[in-house]
C-alpha cells in the first residue's frame, strides 16, 4: 500500500525550502509556492504560473493539495448563508456568513462534531470525528470571504470561531488558522476582527494567555450558578466557574483583552432576575461584556426561547449594574443556520448524500 502524501499546507516555508534544495531547485521557489497557498489561496499547482511545469510536477509527486469541497448552500430570507464543506467522505461541516447592517461575519467550525454535548447545542448531538487542520479552517474563510464579495459586494468584516466543535480542544490547528489569516503572507485580516469561542477549557484559556493572543475570546457561559451550568453543560464538571474566573484573570492581565460572556437565555431556566443577579455577581471582579443571544430550539429540545419581555428585562437589570451588555438577535433561523442549530436537520442528510455519492463513484 502505498504512503499517502504529505499536505503541502501542513509544512512550514523552511521544510519546503529544505525539499526544494534536495531536489535540486532554487530556496526561493518556497516562497512563492507558500504565497500561493495562503495568500492567493490556490487549490491546485497548476494555477501557480510563476512556476515552470517541472516545478509543479515534483511537488504533485511528493504534497497533496487537498482542500475542502462545497456539498450544500443555503441562502435565509434574511441573507445569511449556510454552507456545508464535505473534508473526507461522509464527514461534513458548517460554515455560515452572517450579514448586517456593518458587518459580514465568517462563522467558521474548528472540527467535525463535537464532544462535549451542550445540551443546547445540536452539533452537539453528532459525534466527534476528528479535528480540522488550520487549511480546513482557513478554507472555510476563503470560500465565506468569496460569498461576501460576490453576492454582496462588500468585504469580510469578522471571523467568529464559533461553529461546529470546541476550538480550544484543537489548540494547534486554531492557532495556526489565525495565523495564516492574519499573516503579511496570507489573507491579511486584524486578529481584532477574530474572537474564538470556548465552552470554558481553563488550562487552555490559560495558555492563550501565556501566548499572547491578540485575537478576542469568548466564553459560553449561559447560566452564573455551577448548579445550573452543571445541568446544561457537562464541561462544567471539570471546569467550575471559580476556575475559569481564575483562568480569564490570568488571560485578561497577560493579554490586557476584554472577555465577552456569551448567554444564551432560555425560557424559565435562566432568564429570571435572580439569574441576572448571579450574573452580575460574577461578573464583579472581571472585565467583561455581555452578549445576550435569543435561543433557537432544536428538533426534540428540551430548552425554549425566553420571551422578549423577560429578555429585556435581564439586559435592562445588568446594565443598571454598569454592565456593558448586547441583546443578540438571531439570523438564519429559517436554514438552521442560526446560534446552537448548526447540524440541526441538515448534517446527517448530508452525510447520507456524500457517502451515497462516494459509492456511487467507487
Amino acid at each position: 500500500m502505498e504512503k499517502p502524501l504529505t499536505d503541502i499546507r501542513t509544512i512550514t516555508i523552511d521544510e519546503l525550502s529544505s525539499f526544494f534544495e534536495s531536489h535540486g531547485e532554487k530556496k526561493f521557489r518556497a516562497k512563492q509556492v507558500m504565497e500561493w497557498l495562503w495568500k492567493k489561496s490556490a487549490t491546485r499547482y497548476d494555477e501557480m504560473t510563476n512556476l515552470s511545469a517541472g516545478t509543479r510536477e515534483l511537488l504533485s509527486q511528493h504534497f497533496s493539495l487537498k482542500g475542502i469541497t462545497l456539498v450544500d448552500q443555503q441562502i435565509s430570507g434574511d441573507r445569511t448563508i449556510k454552507c456545508a464543506f464535505e473534508v473526507d467522505p461522509g464527514k461534513v461541516v458548517e460554515g455560515v456568513l452572517i450579514p448586517t447592517a456593518s458587518r459580514m461575519t465568517a462563522c467558521i467550525s474548528s472540527q467535525v462534531g463535537c464532544s462535549l454535548s451542550c445540551a443546547f447545542c445540536a452539533t452537539g448531538r453528532l459525534k466527534m470525528l476528528r479535528n480540522l487542520t488550520a487549511g480546513e479552517i482557513y478554507d472555510q474563510v476563503v470560500y465565506l470571504k468569496r460569498q461576501a464579495d460576490e453576492r454582496y459586494n462588500l468585504p469580510l468584516s469578522n471571523i467568529v470561531y464559533m461553529g461546529m466543535g470546541e476550538p480550544l480542544l484543537n489548540y494547534k490547528q486554531v492557532l495556526a488558522s489565525i495565523e495564516k489569516i492574519t499573516s503579511p503572507d496570507g489573507l491579511g485580516m486584524s486578529p481584532q476582527r477574530i474572537t474564538v469561542s470556548t465552552a470554558g477549557v481553563a488550562k487552555m484559556i490559560m495558555k492563550l494567555g501565556d501566548d499572547g493572543v491578540k485575537f478576542n475570546l469568548a466564553l459560553s457561559l449561559h447560566a452564573a450558578s455551577d448548579e445550573k451550568r452543571n445541568k446544561i453543560m457537562d464541561i462544567n464538571e471539570s471546569n467550575n466557574l471559580e476556575a475559569l474566573s481564575d483562568a480569564l484573570k490570568y488571560f485578561h492581565e497577560k493579554t490586557g483583552t476584554r472577555v465577552t460572556f456569551e448567554y444564551i437565555i432560555f425560557r424559565d431556566f435562566n432568564d429570571s432576575i435572580k439569574d441576572a443577579q448571579e450574573l452580575a455577581n460574577y461578573c464583579k471582579h472581571l472585565p467583561v461584556k455581555i452578549n445576550i443571544i435569543e435561543y433557537n430550539p432544536i428538533d426534540d429540545g428540551e430548552y425554549q426561547q425566553a420571551s422578549p419581555e423577560r429578555v429585556d428585562a435581564f439586559a435592562k437589570f445588568l446594565e443598571s449594574r454598569n454592565l456593558i451588555v448586547n441583546v443578540r438577535r438571531s439570523r438564519g433561523k429559517d436554514i438552521d443556520a442560526a446560534c446552537g442549530q448548526l447540524a440541526n436537520k441538515n448534517a446527517a442528510l448530508l452525510k447520507d448524500e456524500v457517502v451515497r455519492k462516494a459509492k456511487h463513484t467507487s
